[in-house]
């Protein structure tokens, strides 16, 4: 998901493009802006933490791009191309390395394991919004097995 400050800094075709160049395909995308209760069951693993009405408050701030991105070892790919939470510790040449200055205002949110990655695709979209279909290049991209 790009958070509101890489919509508002015009920064989703540059990140969606990243993702694209590597191969990954996006097979849904929706701009939102997220109400307060959808927030709060997105970060609940962070109800109890300090930090978490600053991130409903953040979240819910404006628009964002909510995203369903698809590829070999995929999670693990996007989270080394986000970088680290801070982006003072994120190396140069990720998402946050490159754009990002605040771990507040960090740019992106990626899912980190497979559960949560289906959690979250379910809080954003139905089932019929996410499309399926073979790149005309994929034999490029991934050996055979």
């Amino acid at each position: 998901m790009l958070k509101p400050d890489a919509v508002k800094r015009r920064l989703a075709g540059e990140v969606i493009g990243r993702f694209e160049k590597r191969g990954l395909k996006i097979l849904a995308a929706k701009m939102m802006v997220i109400n307060k209760e959808l927030a709060e069951t997105h970060y609940g693993e962070h109800a109890e933490k300090p930090f978490f009405k600053d991130l409903v408050d953040y979240i819910t701030s404006g628009p964002v791009l909510a995203t369903v991105i698809e590829g070999e070892e995929c999670i693990s790919m996007i989270r080394k191309m986000v970088g680290a939470t801070n982006p003072q510790e994120a190396d140069m040449g990720t998402i946050r390395g490159d754009y990002a200055i605040d771990t507040g205002r960090n740019i992106i949110h990626a899912s980190d394991a497979p559960d949560s990655a289906k959690r979250e695709i379910s809080l954003f979209f139905d089932e019929s919004e996410i499309c399926e279909y073979v790149l005309p290049d994929e034999e490029l991209i991934y050996e055979e097995p």
